[in-house]
Parts: C-alpha cells; sequence; structure tokens
C-alpha cells in the first residue's frame, strides 16, 4: 500500500468527492480526511492509501497542482519515516549526566 498526501481542497468535500478524483488512476483502499477534533469542521487535508505504488503515481501525476473549486491541490506521495525506538525512562540503560563542580 502506497500512501498519499491530498491537500488544499474545498472544506466541503467529503470522502466521497476525494474517491471520485482519486479513483480513476487506481483502487484506493482508505481515505481519511483529517478534522478539528472539537468542531469536527475539516482542516483542508487527507491521507489516501492505494493498492499499488502505479496507481499512486499516476494520481500524483494527474491531480497535482490542477484546481479544483478554484482551489489548487496538492497531492504527493507520503514517505513513511522510520519511527526511532523509544527511550527508557528509568533504569541502568539511560544515560547519566555529569554533575557539576562547584
Amino acid at each position: 500500500m502506497v500512501k498519499l498526501f491530498f491537500g488544499g481542497f474545498p472544506l466541503d468535500f467529503t470522502e466521497l468527492d476525494i474517491a471520485m478524483l482519486v479513483g480513476f488512476h487506481g483502487d484506493i483502499s482508505t481515505i481519511k480526511i483529517i478534522r478539528d477534533k472539537k468542531t469536527r469542521v475539516c482542516k483542508g487535508y487527507a491521507f489516501i492509501e492505494m493498492m499499488s505504488q502505479e496507481g499512486a503515481e499516476r494520481a500524483v501525476e494527474a491531480l497535482d497542482g490542477t484546481k479544483v473549486q478554484g482551489r489548487p491541490i496538492n497531492v504527493k506521495i507520503r514517505e513513511d519515516k522510520p519511527v526511532p525506538p523509544p527511550r527508557p525512562k528509568f533504569g541502568f540503560d539511560r544515560p547519566r549526566r555529569p554533575r557539576r563542580q562547584f
């Protein structure tokens, strides 16, 4: 699966509207529109999981920079960053800071 960033679309867009734009270029697995936690108002960007790399590349090539309702949209392939391992909070594995000399 390939993740896409899809941003800059009108705030009244729904998952169906995004699927109608992106679905022509490849099979979509999931669409997640990012909304404000309190008001549930759309923030204007979403993450899309495409089934294939080829479909994702076609969607980026066809849609990035195009205008939808007068607003240019931004479509990019999202590169996953490696997650660093968590640091231990307590114990002997944690490095100590040197003591200050007064």
